[in-house]
């Protein structure tokens, strides 16, 4: 019959924080219960995406300072002066995160979660496409500087008589206007625009890359070689956004309820989406070996380094918890 320890260890490896942090009390001296508590509460957090809280622990002093300082570069800053800067310094940190989220949920068979996170991958691979451009991740205390000037109509009012219209819809039109002053105004006015406005203005500069039939100096300043660049980066992600996997999140409600997909059908909408990636050069070079990919989605990895201009692979900072969580049991 298998110990307690050895069912607490079952449960760390198996991601189950929650689980595991609520038994703890009860398997556990109070000081072992209490660091395993603590680190549940971090993984749980992470697991979760709550980019808010990252690296905020329930139990100050309990949670490594090393893995602190991981989550904390993909947590969005709750205040305009922030510093570090997180996720909008660089978004390379919180994509490896999340196809590390998107193992983890496969593994576990939870595939209503993993097509939700997989919708938080399509939302921001605009800005992920934009980053070796801007030298940031759309940052608003930063972005002014790469957008605004003679001849731009990004965040301007729509002009109904101007022969050159703007491409951006109306909400994403109030979004970039919003981005180009919110990091003057004061801390509840920067988080409700990250909420409800960020990703907004990650598909506006899409937009302003893939779809825009009239361009205006947003684009138009760039050098022809980077420009071609951004462009291939900017449509390869709009083709994933339209995709048969990002589209699963849509699914029509059955019943009471709604549903939820398979593995198969996960695995199926992921070979369709493939299809229409591969019809495009960079994507064709990014999926040329997804079939030796080990990875849940082969190729989706390979996928993002492509939009990104760099390597990104799965990150390993929910394995490394349950490394912590094991050697506290096993102690």
């Amino acid at each position: 019959m298998e110990s307690a320890q050895d069912l607490l260890g079952a449960l760390a490896r198996r991601y189950a924080f929650g689980d595991l942090g609520a038994l703890a009390g009860r398997a556990l001296p109070p000081e072992a219960a209490a660091r395993v508590a603590a680190l549940c509460a971090f993984g749980q957090r992470v697991l979760e995406l709550d980019a808010e809280d990252f690296g905020m622990p329930e139990a100050a002093g309990e949670v490594p300072v090393d893995l602190l300082d991981r989550a904390r570069a993909s947590r969005m800053p709750q205040s305009p002066r922030e510093r570090p800067r997180g996720a909008l310094a660089t978004l390379h940190p919180g994509y490896a995160l999340l196809l590390e989220v998107i193992g983890i949920h496969w593994r576990r068979r939870e595939m209503a979660a993993l097509v939700g996170v997989i919708h938080i991958v399509s939302e921001y691979l605009p800005v992920l496409a934009w980053e070796p451009v801007l030298g940031h991740a759309a940052d608003p205390a930063l972005l002014p500087a790469a957008v605004t000037g003679p001849d731009s109509r990004f965040g301007t009012a729509l002009d109904p008589d101007a022969p050159r219209r703007c491409g951006h819809t109306q909400a994403e039109r109030s979004a970039c206007a919003r981005s180009l002053r919110v990091a003057r105004e004061p801390a509840a006015g920067w988080r409700a625009y990250l909420d409800r406005q960020h990703s907004q203005v990650a598909q506006a500069l899409g937009v302003c890359a893939a779809e825009c039939r009239t361009p205006c100096s947003v684009i138009t300043r760039l050098e022809d070689k980077e420009r071609a660049a951004l462009v291939a980066r900017c449509t390869l992600a709009h083709t994933f956004t339209e995709s048969a996997l990002v589209r699963l999140r849509h699914s029509a409600p059955v019943g009471h309820g709604f549903g939820v997909p398979s593995c198969e059908e996960v695995e199926e909408a992921w070979a369709r989406a493939c299809a229409s990636l591969r019809r495009q050069p960079l994507g064709e070079a990014a999926l040329a070996d997804a079939g030796q990919d080990s990875y849940p989605l082969p190729g989706l990895p390979a996928l993002v380094s492509a939009i990104a201009g760099a390597p990104i692979a799965p990150g390993t900072l929910l394995r490394d918890v349950t490394h912590r969580l094991v050697s506290v049991l096993a102690s």
